[in-house]
């Protein structure tokens, strides 16, 4: 990686820490000689999970809090050099049925957060995890940063603000921000006890234990996916490249697949198994945005950066590990 030595010393927060993401960007700062502080509310539906940590638990700081407590944030952003602001409330259908929840912690800690930093540690270099969700149903694909934004549910709207946030304060105060719009992240760590992080989590539970994948709608919207390492790369470039900050960054693949040909690989790759169609319920299908695929080629420029693990060995090893890891991840 370009300026991998760049972490070498330095001391980095992560919020969301012990979640999927968190977790996996904590190992590699780590082999980069960082000094790791995570910081996790560990509410039970957001994913966080000290097992994803188990392996390096003497080798990192980590603090049982939640963003949105102003007074633990500020003890926490103290002195620190880097924060990945990865915590976040994740799922679309929960955004709907609890709104002022999302708001407060995909917005208004969000805020707050920066006016911390803003305070204490104007310095702080922020990559801030967003999602492709602001952009709603696409108008072209692929989609690049300059699509319009228009979020189908109340979890787009609060990561919209989210954003822009972190972009005004770069801009008018000069704390170094950096926002990565994040795709279909999947790998080992993730959530796979329900769909409220990611739905392929739950395909590949699904298929460990003999059930059929549930595949919704007729199968034939398109996606793109990340294996986690890819998106830990990019976080640690986002961190790193002068030239990042103020930049917005959507992250994506070549390697586009329908739904259903996604549940034919999985079943394939697990080498057995089924899947099964099922329609939308009226909530979903009010929420659910046809094909997405997302234009990499603004990070792929700027910062030499691209998916390197491809969606067939990415599934092999996210079925390898639940295999072994189950008991953690399972209820």
């Amino acid at each position: 990686m370009k300026g991998s030595d760049y972490y070498n010393g330095r001391k980095v927060l992560i919020t969301g820490g012990l979640g999927f993401i968190g977790s996996a960007l904590a190992h590699r700062l780590l082999d980069l000689g960082a000094r790791v502080t995570l910081i996790d509310s560990l509410i039970p539906q957001y994913g966080g999970n000290l097992f994803n940590i188990a392996d390096i638990r003497e080798r990192v700081c980590v603090n049982i809090s939640d963003v949105r407590d102003p007074h633990a944030m500020q003890h926490l952003l103290e002195g620190q050099d880097l924060l990945f602001n990865l915590a976040g409330q994740t799922s679309h259908l929960d955004s709907m049925k609890e709104p002022e929840v999302d708001l407060e912690i995909n917005c208004k800690s969000q805020l707050s957060i920066l006016q911390t930093c803003r305070h204490v540690n104007p310095a702080i270099r922020i990559v801030f995890a967003g999602t492709r969700q602001i952009y709603g149903k696409p108008e072209y694909l692929p989609v690049d940063e300059a699509h319009p934004l228009r979020p189908v549910d109340v979890n787009g709207i609060n990561k919209i603000a989210g954003e822009m946030y972190h972009q005004l304060y770069c801009t008018v105060y000069g704390i170094p921000c950096c926002v990565l719009r994040l795709t279909n992240t999947y790998g080992p760590r993730m959530r796979v006890k329900d769909a409220r992080q990611t739905f392929l989590g739950i395909w590949l539970r699904q298929i460990i234990e003999g059930q059929a994948i549930r595949v919704f709608g007729d199968g034939s919207q398109r996606r793109d996916f990340n294996y986690v390492d890819d998106v830990v790369e990019a976080l640690l470039l986002a961190g790193s490249a002068e030239q990042a900050i103020g930049k917005v960054y959507n992250l994506g693949s070549h390697e586009i697949i329908s739904l259903k040909d996604l549940a034919t690989l999985v079943v394939e790759v697990n080498s057995g198994g089924r899947y099964a169609m099922e329609p939308f319920s009226e909530e979903l299908k009010k929420i659910d945005i046809g094909d997405y695929y997302g234009d990499f080629r603004r990070i792929e420029a700027d910062l030499g950066w691209r998916p390197t693990v491809n969606l067939r060995d990415g599934l092999k090893r996210s079925l390898e590990y639940y295999r072994r890891f189950r008991k953690a991840y399972w209820d």
